[in-house]
């Protein structure tokens, strides 16, 4: 079977080919930076969702170390690109968690938000297993009651990882979901209650607010529930992402990204995008359907399999 960094690696290609082979291709045989390469490398860059402020950050960079510099300038711009983006990544600590399975809150209450069809259930399945492998106690709770399947999907991840699950029928109010879920792990004593929610149009205000009401109810149940908001977003969607970011960000306090879909897209610049941004961690990364393909971030690995 294949390691999650060589899963990466190939999941990375088409981002690779974008970004780091777009870089590239604009400055081979070039003798120089001028401003007519440069505005090549600014294009390669964009394409590839590194954000335009990023973006404008590492040309900087590079007029800084390369300049006029001749010969072997494909070679120094890439290693200059890779350092910087390293550097950008490690800058938050926070990334990929080590503590994240470990939460010293019982129950340690994780909300999990998104738009449709990002991957919110089937994220929340393997954060159920992978909390189920060190030992914790699980409790889900399907406070998405406005697909009528969507509880139902997760009632079969839910069997699948070995984990309890509260749901109610189609239409129930959502907080009283999450709020009936939040109080059975304290009367149970277990340890982490994760709780889905629908795919909220970011566009939508009056559903943002009701996001807004599940966090509240819940932290009368439990102190400062929930204690992480964790995003999910579709790579493929680019820098549609980053406006789900913001807007969800200001809506219930996102704590961390969980970004799905980086074997499916030439975006994967996105990651660096919106941490640049908005200053939000990633946590989670997934590059497959599989149970095992959703992983702790690691910006060396992710910086390393992106210029394998």
């Amino acid at each position: 079977m294949a390691s999650f960094f060589e899963k990466l690696k190939s999941g990375l290609r088409k981002t690779k080919q974008g970004l780091v082979d777009g870089v590239v291709y604009a400055v081979t045989g070039k003798a120089r930076l001028d401003e007519t390469t440069i505005e090549d490398l600014e294009t390669a860059l964009i394409a590839a969702d590194l954000g335009y402020d990023l973006t404008a950050d590492l040309i900087a960079r590079l007029r800084e170390r390369i300049g006029l510099r001749e010969a072997g300038s494909s070679q120094a711009v890439v290693a200059c690109m890779k350092e910087f983006l390293q550097e950008r990544l490690m800058a938050f600590p926070a990334n990929g968690r080590r503590d994240f399975f470990s939460p010293a809150q019982r129950p340690h209450v994780i909300m999990v938000v998104g738009v449709n069809g990002v991957g919110k259930t089937t994220t929340i399945a393997k954060l159920a297993k992978r909390f189920r492998e060190h030992e914790r106690s699980v409790l889900v709770a399907a406070a998405d009651t406005f697909r009528a399947a969507a509880s139902d999907q997760l009632d079969i991840w839910a069997q699948r990882a070995g984990v309890d699950i509260v749901r109610t029928q189609h239409g129930a109010d959502p907080a009283a979901v999450a709020f009936d879920a939040v109080q059975s792990a304290k009367s149970k004593s277990t340890e982490i209650v994760i709780v889905d929610t629908a795919g909220r149009l970011h566009t939508k205000s009056n559903l943002m607010e009701e996001m807004k009401k599940i966090s509240r109810v819940m932290g009368r149940v439990v102190a400062e529930a929930p204690h992480e908001v964790l995003l999910v977003i579709d790579a493929t969607t680019g820098q549609n992402g980053l406006r789900q970011a913001e807007v969800f960000s200001q809506a219930v306090g996102v704590t961390g990204l969980v970004i799905t879909k980086l074997d499916g897209t030439a975006k994967g610049g996105i990651v660096f995008s919106i941490q640049e941004k908005l200053k939000i961690p990633v946590r989670f990364i997934g590059v497959g359907e599989g149970i095992d393909d959703l992983q702790p971030f690691d910006p060396a690995e992710f910086v390393e399999a992106l210029f394998a």
